[in-house]
Parts: structure tokens; sequence; C-alpha cells
């Protein structure tokens, strides 16, 4: 799944991807940069 990276400031595909609930309760994927390892973030389905 691809998500933004805020540090690389682009589209990149993550890995170590896993589905979470957020606070008000909808759903989110949460994964890392495969280039710099800063956490990435995607609301939505996964």
């Amino acid at each position: 799944m691809q998500a933004y990276c805020m540090k690389c400031r682009a589209k990149k595909e993550m890995t170590n991807t896993k589905s979470i609930i957020m606070k008000n309760r909808r759903p989110a994927t949460q994964g890392v940069c495969p280039t710099c390892g800063t956490k990435m973030f995607r609301i939505g389905k996964s």
C-alpha cells in the first residue's frame, strides 16, 4: 500500500504494514518508509 512520507516528501510503498483503529473508531494503516525509516500513516480501509 502506498502512503506519503513526510520526510522524503514523496509517495512510497509502505513496509511492515498493520491495520489499526484510530480513537475515533475509523480504520487506518500504519507502516514504515523503506528509504528513511520514518513512520507512515494512511487513513481508510487497508
